[in-house]
């Protein structure tokens, strides 16, 4: 199964991403999570040791030229489909039996260009996507820009992250929209840091238009990374995601 964990910017995306990479390793599956979002800290989320030192993918010069053979300018040739296929092994950490591929991000051309860096990460997206039987969580950006119309094929669900408030309804409902135009069918809904039966309501209402899986109570605890406890929380949410993705839903 492959996920891809969206949301306003500040929602919780990454505690959730965390809780269920963790609820699925507990279960015996292979998993890979992957940090899309230049400004996450999933690593640090996860418990990895010194996550300030982890290399992001992006940022790693050498193997991208050694892969695209560019040589970084936007004027030369590259290959647009380099090798990545030994890219987890040897380059993701792990952790609590959980693989991390932090993919950084890819320089900005003008008019459109296509830079080294940005096929090896679609590269790279596209492997974990389409070639491996792991559980792949990707933890993006506000937005789904790291998705294509190509590897948005590989993603069975979309999950959006809400917390309560007009700003996080609206951002949903504007990845739903994209998602649809991706051709991403399966669009759900995380109610996060609910504090009172009024906050639930008020999500319920906010995304009424979108499959809600259920809801995580406000745990400051995450602040300092997120435990086993912790990610138990999200065990109900888990459980309606598999049950909803193999019934069809």
């Amino acid at each position: 199964m492959k996920f891809a964990i969206t949301g306003k910017g500040g929602v919780g995306k990454t505690t959730l991403a965390a809780c269920l990479a963790l609820l699925f390793r507990r279960d015996g599956a292979r998993v890979i999570a992957v940090d899309a979002d230049p400004d996450s800290n999933l690593a640090a989320t996860l418990g990895f040791p010194d996550p300030e030192g982890i290399v992001s993918l992006g940022e790693m010069k050498d193997l991208i030229a050694e892969r695209t053979g560019g040589d970084g300018g936007y004027g030369g040739f590259f290959k647009l489909n380099p090798r990545v296929d030994d890219i987890p092994e040897a380059y993701a950490p792990e952790h609590r039996g959980i693989r991390l591929l932090v993919m950084g991000g890819a320089r900005k051309g003008g008019g459109g260009c296509v830079c080294p860096e940005s096929a090896f990460l679609r590269a790279l997206l596209a492997h974990v996507l389409f070639g491996r039987e792991d559980v792949v969580l990707m933890d993006m950006e506000a937005g789904i820009e790291h998705l294509s119309r190509g590897t948005s094929r590989g993603v069975d669900a979309l999950i959006a992250v809400v917390e309560p408030g007009r700003r996080s309804f609206e951002t949903a409902a504007r990845i739903k929209a994209l998602a649809g135009d991706l051709g991403i069918e399966r669009v759900f809904a995380v109610g996060n840091r609910v504090r009172t039966p009024e906050d639930e309501a008020s999500i319920r209402a906010g995304v009424a238009d979108l499959d809600l899986l259920g809801f995580v109570p406000h745990c400051p605890e995450t602040e300092a990374g997120v435990s086993d406890g912790v990610a138990g929380l999200a065990a109900p949410i888990k459980a309606n995601l598999v049950a909803r993705l193999k019934g069809g839903a």
